[in-house]
């Protein structure tokens, strides 16, 4: 049974406390082994006022409850950036929620997984209508199986790999091993940005929700739909996929911004919870598909000062490359890990490689913390933050220049695409 409420206006605490409530009560969990998966503070909400009503409402009934961060392949939170982004104080974690334990996904430690099965070449071939046919082995933090149920707790946007965050994803890739990681990422890359992001039924999507059918062990999804930097406007609870469905249905309203033409500039202001390029290249990735052809995406980031802080050195060497630069010289590219590559392209954007030559739809230059001599070996372009104001070009639109505040959660795409959209992709 889903319960959830959704677009009549951002939703209170005592309403968040009541969908949880009632959602979790439905869900049979008393006297369980519960484990909590969450996102990281890279994704926006109230998270505080979410976690105090997800255990507030379970810690009287279950058996035990604690919180895993599906960070991917993002870099851990230190425990002072856990309470931080929980707004715990020391009286609450001796306190009422002594007895939680808020694990970080060790990513980056071979021990951590637990092989559950793999997807026979055959059905990627299907999934992927053709695009790709290879066997992929699926494993996973193998903490979830030391509990009876689990949870998933995650905000819903437009996502430029799965066409929208959310639901499974916060297992493939929240707690994923790095294969399939690294096969959904380069699969959307090989779909593209422009063509996958925003749509809800992608084969991206369907890989995820056939390797979630091999975890075996019930979950319970409290997908979100967030408006602005910690306001609510939907919460849904219940059986993972529909609460999904109902959640992308309300993002796909919300945070799909229509336009009738072209920009021939954009200037993606990123909020400070981006701390690096890799979860900053959102701003390209939502305003791409809005670009005129020769147009130019600027990502104002004046505090982002590194590439990645965990792939930094493999982008270094292979630089930001549209798609085809990679498949036209595969033998030389193809021992990188697929995610880094999909990253790569998916900031890069839409364009060629033809005789030697490559020829990207878009320009994509950086104004942040990360100097000009980085920025030009990665093959992006620089510019001085110092030196831009983005309020100075607020109110261009007409003369094909947009300024994006907040950039990375709200996607643009042209009115002329809007019934393709509407359908569901």
């Amino acid at each position: 049974m889903l319960i959830g409420q959704g677009g009549e206006g951002l939703l209170s605490e005592e309403e968040i406390r009541k969908i949880i409530s009632d959602g979790f009560s439905a869900a049979d969990l008393a006297g369980k082994k519960i484990i909590v998966i969450i996102p990281d503070n890279t994704r926006s909400g109230p998270m505080p006022a979410v976690f105090r009503a997800l255990a507030d409402a379970l810690l009287p009934s279950v058996s035990r409850l604690d919180f895993l961060i599906a960070l991917g392949t993002h870099q851990p939170m230190s425990e002072e950036s856990i309470r931080d982004y929980l707004e715990l104080e020391p009286a609450d974690l001796s306190g009422k929620y002594k007895s939680v334990n808020i694990f970080n996904h060790e990513w980056n430690s071979p021990g951590t997984f637990k092989t559950i099965g793999s997807i026979p070449a055959s059905e990627i071939e299907k999934i992927s209508n053709g695009l790709m046919s290879e066997e992929v082995e699926v494993s996973i933090n193998k903490l979830i199986f030391d509990y009876d149920a689990a949870i998933i707790y995650g905000p819903v946007f437009p996502h430029e790999v799965a066409g929208f965050s959310g639901g499974h994803k916060y297992l493939f890739p929240g707690i994923a091993g790095a294969e399939i990681i690294n096969f959904t990422h380069w699969l959307g890359a090989l779909i593209t940005n422009y063509e996958i992001i925003g749509r809800m039924d992608t084969p991206v999507r369907a890989v995820i929700e056939r390797a979630a059918e091999m975890v075996g062990l019930p979950i319970v999804g409290a997908c979100s739909v967030i408006e602005g930097e910690d306001g609510m406007a939907g919460l849904f609870v219940g059986p993972v996929k529909e609460a999904w469905r109902a959640a992308s249905r309300l993002s796909s309203s919300l945070h799909i911004k229509w336009t009738p033409y072209h920009f021939r500039q954009v200037i993606s202001v990123m909020p400070e919870m981006y701390d690096d390029l890799w979860v900053g290249a959102k701003g390209m990735y939502k305003m791409e598909p809005v670009v005129r052809d020769g147009g130019e995406v600027i990502i104002y980031a004046p505090h982002i000062r590194e590439i990645s802080f965990t792939h930094g050195e493999v982008i270094e060497e292979i630089g930001y490359h549209v798609r085809d630069y990679f498949l036209k010289q595969w033998d030389r590219f193809k021992h990188y890990p697929g995610g880094v590559l999909a990253h790569s392209t998916h900031v890069k954007g839409q364009g060629v490689f033809e005789n030697g030559v490559e020829k990207p739809r878009v320009k994509v230059t950086l104004a942040t913390g990360i100097p000009r001599e980085k920025c030009e070996k990665v093959n992006l372009g620089y510019r001085d933050p110092g030196k831009i104001n983005p309020a100075d070009f607020a109110g261009k639109e007409h003369e094909g220049v947009l300024v994006v505040w907040r950039a990375g959660e709200t996607l643009y795409r042209l009115d002329s695409e809007k019934p393709r959209e509407a359908s569901g992709g």
